[in-house]
């Protein structure tokens, strides 16, 4: 790799996994860094060589617990005031995504906060994957690079080769990414209509379009505890789907969740590797999106345009 400044590539320790395939790809390795660990609980990340006047991209997706946020915001202020000459947080997961905005009285803008933190720390840059709301981009100040799955998804999908295929968004909110997807696949859309009762507890559920006599692909940007998408299946299938599958880039997959999808009509569930699995499932397939963000930033490094890796 180019560039004007020395290149380092750091990790906390709940992304491991996914960082040593990106400098893996990238033909290099991890740089050092250790975390002392107190008996109260409190801890102290710290690098093991010299950062000073580095380009330091720290890998960390930031689902909970609460730590993992903590500890990149810690690297973060490290690695700053080691004189670093810039410091980019990849963050595959954008934890808090799902508090973007006031939906009821008396709440917080979590990721709205999060940016905020990420700032004071000292991240000179962002990289995330598949935010739960594009516009959470413009709560920070400083260059955000949004990546999509869909430059994974969308070949996975056509190399299955299905006729009568049919784009599915799980919700109106996703509306947008299901019309994205249906393009590039030449494919009709259809959307769930659901009402929630309360946050992860979904009420009633209808589907607008036809699924009978095809098959479906349930897109979303994560899966939780699987209750909307598992209903929609069901639903589908009831209606006469051939089959369902469903893309979802960020596996949270708490609570019942394992079980809800292997109960399912759900043919498969496609998802990435930004969170590590609980668990192996037979329903459940991984692309991993090392080369992906390998890719993204090496060309950020270098200053060049990453636009042609956006299909949406």
């Amino acid at each position: 790799m180019s560039g004007n400044t020395p290149l380092k590539f750091f990790s906390g320790r709940a992304t491991r996994y996914l960082a040593e395939k990106i400098a893996k790809s990238l033909g290099t390795e991890l740089g050092k860094s250790s975390v002392q660990l107190f008996s109260d609980g409190e801890f102290q990340p710290s690098f093991e060589e010299s950062v000073r006047g580095c380009s330091v991209f720290i890998i960390q997706s930031t689902f909970p617990p609460a730590e993992n946020l903590l500890e990149l915001l810690l690297m973060i202020d490290a690695a700053k005031r080691a004189s670093a000459y810039k410091v980019v947080a990849v963050m595959p997961y954008f934890g808090l995504a799902r508090q973007d905005r006031k939906d009821k009285p008396r709440v917080s803008i979590g990721a709205k906060l999060v940016a905020d933190l990420l700032s004071a720390a000292g991240a000179d840059r962002i990289m995330t994957m598949d935010l739960h709301a594009d516009q959470i981009q413009g709560f920070f100040d400083v260059p955000v690079d949004h990546i999509f799955a869909s430059s994974l998804f969308v070949p996975y999908i056509k190399n299955l080769n299905l006729e009568n295929l049919v784009v599915a968004s799980p919700d109106m909110g996703g509306t947008k990414r299901a019309n994205a997807y249906s393009r590039f696949l030449n494919a009709e859309m259809v959307i769930c209509y659901k009402q929630r009762k309360k946050a992860n507890v979904v009420g009633e559920m209808t589907v607008i379009g036809d699924v009978k006599g095809k098959n479906v692909v349930i897109l979303d940007d994560m899966v939780d505890t699987a209750g909307t998408l598992t209903k929609a299946a069901n639903m589908m299938k009831e209606q006469g789907a051939l089959s369902i599958r469903a893309c979802a880039t960020h596996p949270i997959l708490s609570g019942n969740s394992y079980e809800n999808i292997e109960n399912s009509a759900l043919t498969e569930l496609v998802v990435t590797d930004s969170i590590p699995l609980k668990k192996q499932s037979p329903k459940i397939h991984v692309i991993s999106v090392a080369e992906l963000l390998a890719d993204i930033i090496q060309k950020v490094y270098n200053y060049q345009s990453i636009s042609t890796r956006f299909l949406q």
